[in-house]
């Protein structure tokens, strides 16, 4: 079974925001995640579609370190999630000299991509039995 991570970190798109898109793709092929994030009008998607882009470059080379094959149509979006990140706080000048203070929030986006675990073990499990 290949797995691959890819993170963000520091992202300047609010977590409530982030989670909605992120909410989409959870449990899908990575192309179909690819395709949904293509086309989805939120702003967050374009930065989470890179990140599943690179998760799958990323299990490309788990793949070839390991001398696993991979084929990319066998991936899936098996975890996705939004962390907060730091806030940065900024203040807005108000009436009367007072200031209003405004929040620019960050997020920490994760991918994790897997390929099915009963497609690869079961070739292991018949090897054991003929061993035997």
């Amino acid at each position: 079974m290949v797995e691959s991570i890819a993170r963000v970190r520091h992202i300047r798109v609010t977590p409530q925001k982030a989670r909605r898109v992120v909410a989409l793709i959870k449990g899908k092929q990575a192309e179909e995640a690819l395709a949904i994030l293509k086309f989805a009008p939120q702003g967050a998607s374009e930065p989470i579609y890179k990140l599943v882009a690179s998760a799958i470059a990323n299990a490309r080379v788990t793949a070839d370190k390991t001398n696993d094959y991979l084929d990319d149509a066998d991936l899936y979006v098996k975890n996705a999630y939004v962390d907060e990140g730091t806030t940065l706080k900024r203040f807005r000048p108000r009436a009367q000299g007072r200031a209003f203070q405004i929040k620019k929030r960050t997020s920490h986006i994760t991918v994790v991509l897997a390929t099915p675990e009963n497609a690869v073990a079961a070739p292991a499990r018949a090897n054991k039995k003929a061993s035997k």
